[in-house]
């Protein structure tokens, strides 16, 4: 299984959603993270993510940001977006309805369709990147917990 986080810059949001989800499923699982702007190209994850992932014993620290690509489709089983705008320019870029249907937004995962976005944290506090973060450790529990049934 190859799954693939995405949001805007690939440096906070994503970044956190692959650290996290590459402790719930077995090493030969494929988890990787892009955005859907190259502004953070080669970056690595804002030093707010890095702390966060930390503090919860992840290092996501060697990471580093790249845009989403066309071979992402081809690679990739699920594609995960984390806020609707996410969602739509990614569903853009496939070129077919197989791809799209790889592609959701990430906390559908949980079921409730009202507040299906993950907020971005990057003009926030510490607070809101480790809410972030909850948010996303239920979401890839959930993901977990569905393909490794």
């Amino acid at each position: 299984m190859n799954i693939l986080m995405i949001c805007l810059g690939n440096i906070c949001r994503s970044p956190l959603a692959e650290g996290i989800m590459k402790t719930k499923v077995p090493a030969d699982f494929l988890v990787d993270s892009a955005g859907t702007i190259s502004l953070h190209e080669g970056e690595h994850p804002d030093k707010r993510a890095i702390k966060t992932a930390a503090n919860h014993g992840i290092d996501i620290s060697s990471q580093r940001s790249r845009p989403i690509n066309r071979r992402d489709f081809e690679i990739f089983d699920k594609i995960y977006c984390m806020d609707i705008d996410v969602f739509e320019d990614v569903i853009s870029k496939a070129k077919n309805e197989a791809e799209r249907q790889k592609v959701s937004l990430f906390l559908e995962v949980l079921g409730d369709h009202k507040n299906s976005e993950v907020p971005d944290p990057y003009w926030g506090s510490m607070e809101d990147f480790e809410k972030v973060f909850q948010l996303l450790e239920k979401g890839c529990n959930e993901i977990s917990n569905q393909i490794l049934k």
